[in-house]
């Protein structure tokens, strides 16, 4: 099978950027510029005027190694391909014939410029995809790095290398027309001056230099102290103004004018500038960076400088932890690598929010200058909860970081951290003791959190006030708390510990710190993840394996053993039916809880690191290693029929791709290979699990029930009044002399007309129901009749039930035949309810008939006998059913 049985992936949240630079194109039939960026296999087109995305292209056969447009097309590259787009998803154009990967593309005219990896120049006419040119450049001596258009040079291209060098080419004659001699530092960019003649070129020692290239003279050299250059912007709307990226994530702007710099946007990205782009005529600049982000930057500050306007951003690193937040499944809490905590919305990405870094003093931060690294950033979230019982009023989130002993707060209604840092006062001066585990109660009103020392403490996410702690100053285990709950009425509190026990305390807490309840399992306890509209918990111990408890008998009930690396995460369906958990292995699960079985599996290319069951069980989000972005999978039981059978642990699955950012169809074709070796896993049932068990048909009720009234149903659906036909006309209308024509139809009176029909002189002749059970006389094979029976509505039941009476063309042979019909039905205990119902309108219309004939009356003996078993077999399972149900409401 090459898919999950349960799960086909959906699409991706939290993707803006990566290291490929930005591209910008103006659209006049829409007035607006498009912003273009790049997320691996495919590309993001967004609206400037209010970030919005407005489409996602298709995705590439691998990554995409470089980008460009103009204004027809989105031109992209894939390993040694070239593809052009139309309306950012529509593929128009196809171009093969590098035998490298492509790293540059240009557009030029009517014509697109791409070199590959060894520096083989193509020149490709955008129409009929014909190569027009190629080019062949040594690497060793002219290994090509970036290229430009000069303005107004016809049929010449600017190429800058890794050896410094420049040259300029015409295509037209395939020719060298001038090489420079570069400044001993590779070229990384070249861009176009406002000015004709004057090209930016940008080096590898951070050295920019404006460069006259009709006269071979430099007019002006910049040096930024931070390295190699990665992107020139000029300003088109009438300021002198160019803006240079760096390594470091900062953007420098320089005034031409004065030669000096003009203002500076430190700290612009967390990674390095690659995106840098000016939108023409106005005084906008587009940045993006490998940090995941898009950003539009405004020139309206009275220095000159830039503000920033709009963003568009996901997680700089892997999300390490992930819950659907609220119970209508539309909100994803994700906490990253780079300490941020974010929210990602499933309807759309403009509802994507950030509530920034965890920060030890959040409002230092904000004030701190962005020219250093905010020494005040926490390490990262490994770990939060959340509940939105009181979100308006007060922090409804608690989120602990690694290697600290300190819980922040977060409010997931103002969207910011909050204010309190909990930690208890005895480990102000312990700062080895870390937090590990932590739960909020369902009232929204406590928080609880478990310590590396094994103390156990509650406190008052409101205030910050300490209020408990259970099992004393001592600890409540002997080893770290790996997991804490609390039950949905604050009676209990539930911990597990590395030391291999379960324990129940007292949720008020008194003198008495024992547990009312201890639990041992064999292995130490790594997690603990609860369900919050049931009584269960699942554990995952070090020997790989989950339990289940039940928290009101308090024991044991499930054991799944399968995965072969450690377990990371695991989340309930929200019918707590099912138990999906994902493993270092790769794999992630499907469990049935009341079965106790595994009923689905599937791998995946990098392991997952944390995944959750949304609130109303459309999606399973995931995330995964070195993966930026959350993913997001369907469940295909809610819109396909899916056979949960067993499977066998020792599995691996089928490999699945990670979904795109585009949504992906719903797979609902049923794949007709098994895992184990190609038989169909699509479940039959069979027509009748046991012969002694008796067995309904799958019909409607509206096929069978109102047999019995069906004259009731006919006399109340009948029309009130006949339609009548018109008068007949004679073929010549008289008229009456008037001043007005008017035709005179006093003559045209009905007249008797010989009926056309013509009426059948045999009245014996039988229906095709009648013909079948004249033939099942010789064989008493009554099947056919039967499917033929239950083919029919209720109207042609009742018909072909009146069509055995004698002055209808019936016979007592063929009525005898119906009741041995019945008999059949009810020995075999198939179509119960269908055989009732067909016995009744039978005696119903001819009960005089039954009682009049001998032959008849000698039979229905038999009938009632059959009737009477299959009756007595129901009747007494359900009344012992009853019983028993009685019996568990009693006790």
């Amino acid at each position: 099978m090459s898919h999950s049985k349960i799960f086909s992936g959906n699409r991706a949240l939290g993707y803006v950027s990566n290291h490929i630079p930005v591209v910008t194109r103006y659209i006049q039939r829409r007035k607006e510029n498009l912003i273009v960026t790049c997320v691996g296999k495919a590309f993001h087109t967004y609206g400037c005027s209010h970030f919005t995305l407005l489409s996602v292209s298709g995705v590439h056969d691998g990554e995409i190694t470089c980008m460009t447009a103009d204004a027809y097309h989105i031109y992209t590259a894939s390993d040694n391909k070239i593809y052009a787009w139309r309306r950012g998803s529509e593929l128009k154009h196809t171009y093969k014939g590098h035998e490298c990967p492509i790293h540059i593309l240009h557009p030029f005219g009517p014509h697109l410029i791409s070199i590959d990896e060894d520096s083989n120049l193509k020149l490709w006419d955008i129409r009929s995809e014909e190569n027009v040119l190629e080019l062949n450049f040594a690497n060793s001596i002219f290994q090509i790095t970036t290229i430009v258009h000069p303005s107004t040079y016809i049929n010449k291209i600017l190429l800058g290398s890794e050896q410094g060098q420049l040259q300029i080419w015409n295509l037209k004659s395939a020719k060298m027309i001038y090489t420079f001699k570069g400044w001993s530092s590779p070229v990384s960019v070249l861009e176009q001056a406002p000015a004709v003649d004057v090209i930016a070129i940008g080096l590898a020692n951070g050295k920019i230099v404006l460069h006259n290239i009709k006269y071979d003279e430099s007019i002006v050299e910049f040096i930024q102290d931070w390295g190699l250059v990665t992107s020139i912007a000029f300003r088109s709307d009438g300021h002198p103004i160019m803006a240079t990226g760096s390594l470091a994530g900062h953007v420098v702007f320089w005034n031409l004018e004065q030669r000096k710099v003009d203002c500076q946007l430190l700290n612009a990205h967390f990674g390095a500038v690659t995106g840098l782009n000016s939108l023409p005529n106005e005084p906008l600049i587009v940045t993006s960076s490998p940090d995941n982000s898009l950003k539009l930057w405004i020139f309206d500050l009275a220095d000159g400088g830039a503000r920033l306007l709009r963003i568009r951003e996901g997680h700089a690193e892997p999300p390490t932890f992930i819950r659907f937040h609220g119970s209508n499944g539309h909100n994803i809490l994700s906490a990253g690598g780079d300490s941020s905590l974010r929210i990602f919305s499933t309807i759309t990405e403009t509802y994507n929010k950030s509530l920034g870094r965890a920060s030890f003093n959040r409002k230092a931060s904000k004030k701190k200058s962005r020219a250093v690294e905010d020494p005040l950033i926490m390490p990262p979230i490994t770990l939060f909860t959340s509940e939105s019982t009181r979100e308006k009023d007060w922090d409804n989130v608690a989120a602990l970081h690694l290697g600290l002993g300190v819980v922040t707060t977060w409010s997931y209604d103002k969207i910011k951290m909050g204010e309190l840092k909990l930690l208890p006062d005895r480990f102000k001066h312990n700062p080895s003791a870390t937090a590990t585990s932590l739960c909020i109660t369902h009232c929204g009103n406590f928080v609880i959190i478990g310590y590396s020392t094994g103390h156990v403490d509650r406190f008052n996410i409101q205030s910050g006030i300490h209020r408990a702690t259970y099992g004393g100053e001592n600890g409540g285990h002997t080893a770290p708390v790996s997991g804490v709950a609390v039950d949905t009425l604050n009676q209990f509190v539930i911990t597990a510990g590395r030391d291999a026990t379960i324990k129940f305390w007292s949720f008020k807490q008194t003198k008495d710190s024992s547990p009312r309840t201890v639990i041992e399992v064999k292995e130490p306890v790594e997690w603990l993840r609860t369900h919050a509209e049931t009584s269960l918990i699942a554990l995952a111990l070090e020997d790989l394996s989950i339990i289940l408890i039940d928290l009101d008998t308090r024991r044991l009930v499930r054991h799944f053993n399968g995965h072969t690396s450690r377990i990371t995460d695991a989340t309930f369906s929200p019918d707590a039916r099912w138990l999906i958990t994902a493993s270092m292995d790769c794999t992630i699960r499907t469990w049935d809880i009341p079965s106790a079985q595994l009923i689905d599996i599937f791998s995946v290319e990098e392991a997952c690191t944390s995944l959750h069951f949304s609130p109303t069980g459309e999606y399973l989000a995931t995330s995964h290693v070195c993966n930026l972005g959350i993913y997001l999978w369907s469940n295909r039981t809610l819109y396909s029929h899916v056979s949960l059978t067993s499977i066998t642990s020792d599995l691996s699955g089928p490999v699945l791709a990670l979904p795109g950012s585009a949504p992906e169809p719903n797979q609902l074709s049923v794949d007709s290979e098994d895992r184990d070796g190609g038989e169909n896993v699509e479940f039959v049932s069979p027509e009748q699990i046991h012969s002694k068990l008796i067995t309904m048909s799958s019909l409607a009720n509206s096929r069978w029930q109102n047999l019995l009234n069906i004259d009731i149903v006919k006399k109340r659906n009948k029309p009130k009044e006949a339609p009548k036909a018109p008068p007949a006309a004679p073929f010549f209308l008289p008229t009456i002399p008037s001043l007005e024509v008017q035709f005179d139809l006093g003559e045209a009176t009905d007249k008797d007309q010989a009926s056309k029909l013509l009426a059948p002189t045999n009245f014996d002749s039988l229906t095709v129901f009648g013909k079948l059970l004249q033939l099942s006389s010789e064989t008493d094979d009554f099947s056919e009749v039967i499917e033929r029976f239950k083919s029919l509505g209720p109207s042609a039941i009742d018909f072909e039930i009146q069509s055995l009476a004698l002055h209808s063309g019936g016979s007592i042979v063929i009525m005898l035949q119906f009741l041995k019909m019945i008999r059949s039905m009810m020995k075999s205990k198939k179509d119960f309810e269908l055989a009732q119902a067909y016995l009744g309108a039978f005696l119903k219309s001819h009960g005089e008939t039954i009682a009049a004939d001998q032959q008849l009356r000698e039979y229905l003996p038999k009938v009632q006998k059959a009737q009477l078993a299959s009756w007595t077999t129901l009747r007494d399972n359900l009344f012992y059913n009853l019983s028993v149900v009685q019996h568990l409401k009693r006790v």
